[in-house]
């Protein structure tokens, strides 16, 4: 009788174990990008140093969740001038608001391993709720979650009024969670 106890109960905990994805996003893998009109031109860049903590679970979304941030200080058009001076007050302000930070608050299934995601977007100090879908694949080390928002750079307070660049930034999420 004790075995068969001790059996389901381990049973049970490697079934949990299989189930629960307490995953930890992994920068080297990951790829965070951002794209915005500058004078007419496409300008693209990238953040990295993802850090954070993300747990997914298909049949349990109400308890899963994604808190991650990436490193203004590693933001990167290929151009080291401009790289530079995005950093400054004017724009994203990396010496007082060093991460940009977003927190979902809900997760919805929409069918075949394709998800909307609601969160809370934090940049140069403002939060604001945005929505986006995304897909979650699994993966051997995980799941790799890809998805695209747009995002009004203006409501963020970041590069003020300007005659030749865009306000819409659309940001592509390409992030690998291992387990």
């Amino acid at each position: 009788m004790l075995r068969n106890f001790v059996t389901i109960a381990l049973l049970t905990l490697l079934s949990y174990a299989a189930t629960a994805q307490n995953l930890t996003p992994s920068d080297a893998d990951s790829k965070i990008s951002f794209t915005i009109k500058n004078m007419g031109a496409d300008v693209t860049g990238s953040l990295k140093g993802l850090k954070g903590t993300m747990k997914f679970d298909p049949k349990k979304l109400k308890s899963s969740f994604f808190d991650v941030t990436v490193d203004v200080n590693t933001i990167n058009t290929n151009n080291t001038r401009r790289d530079n001076h995005l950093k400054q007050p004017d724009f994203f302000d990396a010496e007082k608001f060093p991460l940009i930070a977003l927190k979902t608050t809900e997760l919805l299934a929409k069918g075949n391993h394709q998800y909307t995601a609601k969160a809370a977007l934090t940049m140069h100090g403002v939060s604001k709720n945005i929505q986006f879908d995304f897909t979650a694949t699994p993966v051997e080390a995980g799941y790799q979650f890809i998805g695209d928002f747009i995002v009004n750079r203006k409501d963020y307070g970041i590069g003020g009024n300007s005659m030749t660049m865009g306000d819409d930034v659309k940001v592509h999420l390409d992030v690998i969670g291992k387990k």
